[in-house]
């Protein structure tokens, strides 16, 4: 597994992540999830880029099977060390998910605030996290994914750089581990509009539900605007996959 940009960062904040506010929502977002994804307990879910495991926690004490990678190993650390019944967490790159034949067969996958699919900056790697999700899918499993907006990131991010031709917002920030101690670091982050997530998911065997403006810790039913930082993506993978003769070319979407 090479190294990632990342990595450094996780590692410096390391449970001080968890103090962000972006964090706070972890409750709401897993309601909104639990209902929109139909989620039961004993179900298997995979939570992608899970960071020091929120997510996968708050899942597993609601009793379903929740697996999380990510690949700083420092927040699987945090996230083993305070895991509940049910959840398990192993460092891995999310491009190779594709090949991670141990992991199969999942209800349902998420892939939330950046992690992971929003860290992709070179071209295809977002590909491969898309199509890696859907193999760790049993067919008609549910993906919930969200994506830092191109609209918002235009409109509002000033102290920020916008790479219009590769799509990518470049910050320099400031980040706290738990001492206090603040590091200026790099931040590359990934955006998108719902016309380039429709086309991206669906080439990679997914119909659409829906895709909503959202924000951390207000995950609701809404239409896209150019005012809310996320967009939250909502899909199902095929019962076919594109790759086994299901008619090849683009899959139909669900506008």
């Amino acid at each position: 597994m090479t190294d990632h940009w990342f990595e450094s960062m996780a590692s410096h904040m390391g449970r001080a992540y968890l103090r962000y506010s972006f964090t706070k929502g972890t409750v709401q977002e897993i309601d909104f999830l639990m209902k929109h994804l139909d989620l039961k307990p004993g179900q298997r879910v995979l939570d992608v880029g899970c960071g020091p495991g929120r997510h996968a926690h708050e899942l597993a004490r609601r009793g379903l099977v929740v697996h999380g990678i990510d690949i700083s190993q420092d927040f699987i650390d945090i996230a083993q060390e305070d895991a509940v019944v049910g959840s398990s967490f192993e460092r891995l790159d999310a491009r190779s998910l594709g090949t991670a034949e141990h992991l199969r067969g999942f209800d349902a996958v998420i892939c939330l605030c950046q992690g992971a699919f929003g860290l992709m900056t070179a071209q295809g790697d977002d590909e491969a996290v898309v199509r890696g999700m859907g193999e760790c899918l049993r067919p008609g499993g549910q993906l919930a994914l969200s994506a830092f907006s191109a609209y918002y990131a235009v409109k509002y991010h000033v102290d920020a750089t916008f790479d219009a031709l590769n799509g990518v917002s470049h910050e320099v920030t400031e980040i706290r581990n738990n001492a206090g101690e603040s590091r200026q670091v790099d931040l590359w982050t990934g955006c998108y509009t719902p016309r380039e997530l429709r086309f991206l998911l669906s080439q990679c065997g997914f119909t659409i539900n829906s895709i909503s403006s959202v924000e951390p810790g207000v995950y609701v039913e809404a239409p896209p605007t150019v005012e809310s930082p996320e967009f939250l993506v909502r899909a199902t993978k095929h019962s076919t996959s594109l790759e086994n003769g299901s008619g090849g070319g683009i899959v139909p979407l669900d506008w």
